[in-house]
């Protein structure tokens, strides 16, 4: 599988893409005036604990306090079994902690913090709060995770390492030096945190993580990308230089892209970002998705569409939702859903039609950067699953709630606002004695009572005695209207 990594650089925002194949996978957008603040580290301050919740609000500098459960906060230094500590004992109000952003402020929440601070490089994680050595589970060879393991263990045990380190799946056949200097650099920047943290009020940045161009490469990056195309020539320079200097085997994979037709146009991603927002999705057979986010869960649901088949509806369906794994996985990384996602898939009598299903719909997800958990069909033909969700979905980075429904995604029909219309106007005549009304409301509203509900308005203008007037207000919504009295 052919791999590239796309990278759209401008002064308001940052913007990469994964391309597989010729096809967009994956799309991460970040804009200047709303960095992402996941792996950034904060010196906070303790502002309310919640016994109840077990949990407590950190002020960390934000506009709004952080997110703090008793769960994400370090047990390494302390004995006794975890699943008894409270937060009572773990933090006090006023008290100050090193904690770091595991997850982006969403809607009207905060962030979401914790005090078991990782800091990444290309080939390890170092974790001040671990005790032991990790391995990637992505590295399958026992042999290589012993390797890794012994090189990682004999140097923490002589540089007195106040943590410990997980291989990251780039590491597998990386050489001993090169792992050393890896660790070597994280311990320094562990230290010069710490130096920081002694001589700042809380409330203040400890440390910033990399801007998303140059985590695109030391995150997403792995042997089967071919090349990292950017389209800005200071953003390449950087990069070339951060290449250079931590992950060299990468240098020469990044190429500066200076052609007048934009990047994103030249691999239609720009038309994949449309797609992306929209609620349904065709598949090729005629069948299509249909995606629905919501503030608890994303729902997605599978069907048929234009797709008769050839043989028979039980072959018709197992196609159908073949199909639709596939294209789901794809759609999970492309908008970036995260969260409890329900996938409503045709329901199959056929118990191996069933587990063929379920079987690619795992092995798609197992390529996504995500960490996700799936269970097996329910008996209501469902399947429940989770993706772990670290910043915002991409419609909500890119969208806003509509101002006319207000997020609700239907508006009342013109029918529907006529009625209310007369009810308003029988309310106003008995209560106020005027020579007449004055109806405003927009133009399909307008129109339909001077159509369909006119018999009734004339009605209901002699039952009243009173003279109905009608204009239109180009500016109201389906669902606006005012009756003026006259």
């Amino acid at each position: 599988m052919s791999e590239e990594i796309l990278v759209n650089v401008s002064p308001p925002e940052t913007r990469v893409a994964v391309i597989e194949n010729g096809t967009a996978q994956e799309i991460i957008v970040e804009r200047m005036d709303r960095l992402g603040l996941v792996g950034n580290i904060y010196k906070g301050r303790i502002c309310r604990v919640l016994p109840g919740m077990q949990a407590a609000f950190v002020e960390i500098g934000l506009e709004r306090a952080a997110f703090l459960h008793a769960s994400d906060i370090a047990y390494s230094h302390r004995e006794g079994d975890e699943s008894t500590e409270n937060i009572t004992d773990l933090v006090r109000e006023g008290g100050e902690v090193v904690v770091q952003v595991v997850k982006e402020p969403l809607g009207s929440k905060g962030a979401r913090l914790t005090t078991n601070v990782s800091i990444p490089s290309r080939y390890l994680v170092f974790m001040p709060s671990l005790i032991n050595t990790g391995i990637s589970q992505k590295i399958e060879n026992l042999e290589e995770r012993a390797r890794l393991r012994g090189i990682i263990d004999q140097h923490v045990e002589s540089a007195n390492a106040p943590g410990g380190f997980i291989a990251r799946t780039a590491a597998e056949g990386v050489g001993e030096e090169t792992l050393i200097a890896d660790m070597q650099f994280l311990l320094r920047l562990w230290q010069s945190i710490q130096d920081r943290r002694q001589a700042t009020s809380p409330g203040t940045l400890l440390h910033e993580d990399l801007p998303l161009f140059l985590r695109a490469l030391r995150d997403l990056v792995n042997p089967e990308v071919e090349r990292v195309r950017i389209d800005s020539r200071d953003a390449w320079q950087k990069a070339r230089q951060f290449a250079d200097k931590l992950i060299p085997d990468l240098g020469i994979k990044v190429e500066y892209y200076p052609g007048a037709r934009p990047l994103f146009d030249l691999y239609g991603v720009e038309d994949e970002i449309q797609k992306a927002l929209q609620r349904k999705v065709d598949l090729k057979s005629g069948g299509h998705l249909v995606i629905d986010q919501t503030e608890a869960m994303t729902t997605i649901d599978v069907n048929t569409g234009a797709f008769v088949g050839h043989r028979n509806l039980e072959e018709t369906i197992f196609k159908t939702n073949m199909e639709a794994a596939q294209a789901i996985c794809r759609q999970l990384r492309l908008r970036n859903l995260g969260g409890i996602i329900i996938i409503d898939f045709i329901d199959m009598i056929n118990d191996e039609h069933k587990r063929q299903v379920m079987r690619a719909l795992e092995k798609c997800l197992a390529r996504d950067h995500a960490k996700t958990q799936i269970t097996e069909v329910s008996s209501l033909g469902l399947v429940e699953m989770t993706r772990k969700r670290t910043r915002e979905s991409l419609e909500h980075v890119l969208c806003e709630p509509c101002p006319c429904c207000n997020g609700r995604g239907s508006l009342k029909t013109a029918e529907t606002t006529c009625y209310e219309i007369f009810r308003e106007i029988h309310r106003e005549a008995r209560q106020f004695d005027v020579e007449s009304l004055l109806v405003l409301a927009s133009q399909e509203v307008i129109d339909r009572l001077l159509d369909e509900e006119s018999t009734y308005l004339a009605e209901l203008e002699a039952f009243i005695g009173k003279r109905i007037r009608l204009q239109v207000e180009m500016l109201y919504t389906q669902e606006h209207y005012d009756i003026v009295l006259i």
